[in-house]
C-alpha cells in the first residue's frame, strides 16, 4: 500500500470571546487559510482541523449566544472547504458546531470532504461530557452516526471527536468498519487529561492496527481560562508508536508521511480482530 501524507492543523483562538460568533468564525478562517494553502503546496492528501475549529471551546460557558455559532452541515464552512479540497486534490475533515434546524438540536460534528470536493458525509460526536468546566450537554446532542467509515480517494477514513477518545468501543467499531486512518480532533487542557494524551490514542492505534491523527488546540481562552490547551498534535502508527508531534504552544501545520502498508502488516501479525470473543461481551451493551 502507498504512503499517505497527512496534515493536522492546531491553532489558538484569534478573536476575543466577547465578539460575536460570526466575527470569531471569520477570524479563525482567516488564520487557517494560509495553512490550508501550505498543506496543499506540501502535497498533503488528508487534512484535519481541531474540534469546532471556527470557534472557541465555548462549553465552559452557559451563555446562549453560542447557539449562534452553529451552522448547517453541509453549510458555508463545508462549502469553502470543498473548494480547497478541489483546488488541492486533498481530503479535508472540517469539525464545526452543527445546527439541525428541522429538529431544533445542535451537534459537535465533523464534515468529511473527498479530494474532488464532494461532500461524503459527517460524524457527530457520540460521547458528551457534563462536568464542571465542560458543560457540553448544554450545547451538544449526542450523535448516533453508527461509526461511518468514509472511502476517500486515498484511504478508508474514520473520525472520533475529543471526549470520544476515552471510550475504546468506538475505536474498535471504526476499525471493524474498515478504517485504516482515524482522526481525533480535540480541545483538551492541561491538568485534566494531559497524562492521557499520549497514552490512550497510541494504545487504541495498537489495539486496532490503524493510524491515528490526534489534533489539539493551543493557548488559553478567556474569560473561562479552564486551563492551557497544550497542542502536541501527533501521528501514531499501527504499532502505537508516535512518529511525529507538533509543539505545545504554537499555531502549526504538522505534516507526516504514513506507511499504510503497516495497517495490514500489524493486523496480520496480531490478529486481534480474529481472536475477539464478541459472544461474551454482552455486559458491554446491557442497559441495566
Amino acid at each position: 500500500m502507498a504512503m499517505l501524507r497527512g496534515g493536522l492543523i492546531q491553532m489558538a483562538l484569534k478573536a476575543p470571546t466577547d465578539q460575536s460568533p460570526d466575527a470569531i468564525r471569520r477570524a479563525m478562517l482567516d488564520a487557517h487559510r494560509p495553512l490550508i494553502e501550505q498543506a496543499g503546496a506540501s502535497g498533503v492528501q488528508v487534512l484535519c482541523f481541531q474540534e469546532v475549529f471556527t470557534q472557541p471551546y465555548f462549553c465552559p460557558s452557559q451563555d446562549t449566544k453560542w447557539y449562534a455559532a452553529a451552522e448547517s452541515v453541509p453549510g458555508p464552512t463545508t462549502e469553502e472547504m470543498q473548494a480547497y479540497a478541489r483546488k488541492h486534490r486533498m481530503v479535508i475533515v472540517a469539525p464545526v458546531y452543527e445546527a439541525d434546524p428541522v429538529a431544533g438540536v445542535y451537534y459537535n460534528t465533523a464534515a468529511v470532504i473527498d479530494a474532488d470536493g464532494s461532500y461524503l458525509g459527517k460524524y457527530r460526536k457520540t460521547h458528551i461530557p457534563q462536568v464542571a468546566g465542560f458543560w457540553e450537554k448544554f450545547f451538544f446532542k449526542p450523535g448516533a452516526s453508527q461509526w461511518p467509515v468514509f472511502k476517500t480517494r486515498y484511504c478508508k477514513l474514520g473520525v472520533y471527536i475529543c471526549y470520544d477518545r476515552h471510550f475504546p468501543e468506538g475505536w474498535r467499531a471504526l476499525a471493524l468498519n474498515g478504517a485504516e486512518y482515524i482522526v481525533n480532533p480535540s480541545a483538551t487542557v492541561a491538568g485534566l487529561s494531559e497524562y492521557l494524551w499520549k497514552l490512550e490514542q497510541p494504545a487504541s492505534a495498537a489495539a486496532n492496527g490503524c493510524w491515528i491523527g490526534a489534533i489539539n488546540r493551543v493557548g488559553r481562552e478567556l474569560p473561562w481560562d479552564i486551563g492551557e490547551f497544550y497542542g502536541q498534535s501527533y501521528f501514531v502508527n499501527p504499532r502505537g508508536q508516535i512518529e511525529k508531534a507538533a509543539s505545545r504552544d504554537r499555531d502549526e501545520l504538522l505534516v507526516h508521511d504514513m506507511d499504510m502498508g503497516l495497517v495490514q502488516e500489524v493486523r496480520n501479525k496480531w490478529q486481534f480482530f480474529r481472536d475477539r470473543r464478541p459472544e461474551v461481551y454482552g455486559r458491554l451493551t446491557a442497559t441495566e
